[in-house]
C-alpha cells in the first residue's frame, strides 16, 4: 500500500522544524531561501505546497541550487542522476469525475493527490546550471515597493508596531527608519518582509480573498491565519528577491503550528495553497499596471 503523499511531506518538514537549529541561527524552511524551486526543465516555478517541500529539503539536505526535475527530466536535459542520491518528494493533484449515485445527480469532481519524485541539480551530473542574476539591492527594493504601492493598501505609520486592523481595513507600521540591518537582511528587505507579512492579512478581508481569522491568540484559526501570513511574506519575498530576517515571535506559534501538522496532515498544504493565493492577488495589482501602462503606450 502507497504511503500517503501528504502525509509523507508533512513528515518531512515536521522533521525539518524539530531538528533545525535553536537560538540566533534558528530558521523555518520557509524562511531560509529568498528563490523560488523551479523546474530545470519546464522553467515553470512550483506552487504552494511544494515550495515549503522542496525548500525543508534544500534546507535539510544543504542544497542552494533551486533547480529540481524528476529522474526523467534530468535525462531529457542531458544529465545524470548520482548513483546512490535520495529524490525528494513534491505533490500534484488530478481531477476524477465519479458516477453519481441516482439518476438525475451531477457527476461529482474530486481531487486527489499523486506523489512525484525529484532531483536537486546538485545531486546531477552533466547539467550545468544558468547563471542567476544578481539584480542589485536597488532594484529589488524598488520592486518590492512596486508590488506593495499597486494594491493601494492603506499604510498608516504606527508608534504601536506592525498589525493589521481587521475592522478599519489598514495596516500599521513602524517608521521605516527604525528598522536595522542584520547578519542576513539589510534594514529595507526587513521592513519589507514585515510589510509583506501584514499585506498577506490584508489580502484576507472579507471583500478580497475572505479567510476566517481566530477570534483570540493561540487557537487554531488563529495560528492557521498567522501560517498563511508567514508563508505569504516568505512567498512574496521570494517574489521580489529579497531576503528576510527571521520572526521575532515563530516562537510563540511553533509549538501550535506543530501541533496542528501533527494532527492534520493537510493543515500545511492548506495555509500554502492561501497563501500561494494571497501571493497571486497581490501580485496581480502589479501585474495589471504593467499591462495598463503598456497598453497606453501603445495607443499612444
Amino acid at each position: 500500500m502507497k504511503a500517503d503523499i501528504l502525509q509523507t511531506v508533512t513528515n518531512s518538514i515536521i522533521e525539518a522544524i524539530e531538528n533545525m537549529p535553536k537560538g540566533e541561527s534558528f530558521v523555518l524552511p520557509w524562511t531560509q531561501s529568498n528563490d523560488f524551486p523551479v523546474n530545470a526543465l519546464t522553467k515553470k516555478h512550483y506552487r504552494g505546497g511544494n515550495i515549503l517541500s522542496l525548500w525543508a529539503a534544500g534546507m535539510v539536505k544543504g542544497y542552494t541550487s533551486p533547480y529540481w526535475a524528476t529522474f526523467k527530466q534530468w535525462a531529457e536535459l542531458g544529465g545524470q542522476v548520482k548513483k546512490g542520491e535520495k529524490a525528494s518528494h513534491i505533490v500534484f493533484w488530478n481531477t476524477l469525475k465519479t458516477e453519481p449515485a441516482n439518476d438525475g445527480e451531477d457527476q461529482e469532481t474530486r481531487m486527489f493527490a499523486r506523489a512525484s519524485m525529484v532531483f536537486n541539480s546538485e545531486q546531477v551530473e552533466g547539467w550545468t546550471p544558468p547563471a542567476i542574476e544578481d539584480r542589485p539591492m536597488f532594484d529589488r527594493i524598488a520592486y518590492a515597493e512596486k508590488v506593495v504601492s499597486a494594491t493601494g493598501a492603506d499604510i498608516r505609520n504606527s508608534a504601536m508596531g506592525a498589525f493589521y486592523h481587521r475592522s478599519q481595513d489598514y495596516i500599521g507600521m513602524p517608521d521605516a527608519l527604525s528598522f536595522i540591518d542584520t547578519n542576513t537582511s539589510t534594514a529595507q528587505e526587513n521592513y519589507y518582509s514585515t510589510l509583506f507579512h501584514e499585506l498577506t492579512h490584508w489580502t484576507g478581508a472579507e471583500n478580497r480573498l475572505s479567510r476566517t481569522k481566530g477570534k483570540k491568540f493561540g487557537d487554531e484559526a488563529y495560528a492557521y491565519e498567522e501560517l498563511v501570513a508567514e508563508l505569504g511574506a516568505a512567498f512574496l519575498c521570494a517574489a521580489t528577491g529579497i531576503s528576510a530576517e527571521p520572526r521575532a515571535d515563530h516562537a510563540q506559534y511553533l509549538a501550535n503550528w506543530l501541533k496542528a501538522l501533527k494532527n492534520d496532515k493537510s493543515f500545511l498544504f492548506s495555509a500554502a495553497s492561501q497563501s500561494q493565493k494571497a501571493l497571486d492577488y497581490v501580485l496581480g495589482f502589479s501585474h495589471e499596471a504593467e499591462e495598463l501602462t503598456k497598453e497606453e503606450g501603445e495607443a499612444a
